[in-house]
C-alpha cells in the first residue's frame, strides 16, 4: 500500500487563529471573488517543507529515520507570520498565502537537508528555490484569480504571530472529497 506523505512544520494554535483572521480579513476584501477560492482549513495550514508523493509503506521507516537525522542537524527555528501574497503574482492569483520573516536562511537551511537525506531513497528535492510560505487558499479556476491584487495588498496588516518550531512532522494526507485529513506519523525534535 502506498502512502501520500509530505514533510513540514506544524503552526501552533495561536498562529493558526492568526491565519484564520487573515483569512477572514482576505475574504471581506475580497467580496464575491472570495467564493473563487477553496480556503484552507486552519487546522490544516503547515509549512511543506518537502513533498513526498505517493510511497510504498515497506519504506516509511527509512523516510522517517531520514527526516530524524535531517532535523537533528538543525537547530529550532524563530517564526514569525507577516503579510500575505500570492503564486505566480498577485495579479493573477492561484495560491493565496502568509509570508514569513524570522530565522529563513536556517529555515531553507532545513528543506535542503532533507533533500539531501531522502534523494538516496527516491526522493529528489524540489528544483524550484524553497519559498517559506503558509497556505491560505487556491483559486477555483486555473488561470487564477485576477481580482484579489486589491485584497492581498491590504491584508496581513494586524498583529504578527510569532512561533518556535521546534520539530519536524511527518504527515500522511489522507484525500476525500470533503477535503484533505492529515495525520502526524512522526515527530522528530530540531537539534535533538
Amino acid at each position: 500500500m502506498n502512502l501520500r506523505l509530505f514533510i513540514a512544520l506544524e503552526p501552533p494554535d495561536l498562529v493558526r487563529r492568526r491565519l484564520a483572521a487573515l483569512q477572514g480579513e482576505l475574504q471581506r476584501a475580497a467580496g464575491r471573488t472570495a467564493e473563487e477560492v477553496k480556503w484552507v482549513a486552519p487546522d490544516n495550514v503547515h509549512l511543506t517543507l518537502q513533498f513526498l508523493g505517493a510511497v510504498p509503506e515497506e519504506r516509511l521507516a527509512a523516510v522517517q529515520e531520514a527526516v530524524a537525522q535531517a532535523a537533528a542537524e538543525a537547530a529550532p527555528l524563530e517564526l514569525t507570520v507577516m503579510g500575505a501574497g500570492a503564486f505566480p503574482n498577485a495579479r493573477r492569483a492561484r495560491v493565496l498565502w502568509a509570508g514569513l520573516g524570522g530565522d529563513l536562511a536556517p529555515l531553507s537551511a532545513l528543506a535542503a537537508a532533507l533533500g539531501r537525506r531522502l534523494a538516496p531513497l527516491g526522493f529528489p528535492p524540489e528544483e524550484r528555490p524553497f519559498s517559506a510560505h503558509l497556505t491560505l487558499g487556491r483559486a477555483r479556476d486555473a488561470r487564477g484569480l485576477p481580482g484579489l491584487a486589491a485584497a492581498l495588498a491590504h491584508a496581513g496588516g494586524g498583529a504578527e504571530a510569532r512561533w518556535r518550531a521546534g520539530e519536524v512532522v511527518l504527515f500522511r494526507s489522507h484525500l476525500s472529497p470533503r477535503g484533505p485529513r492529515y495525520e502526524a506519523l512522526s515527530r522528530a525534535p530540531l537539534g535533538a
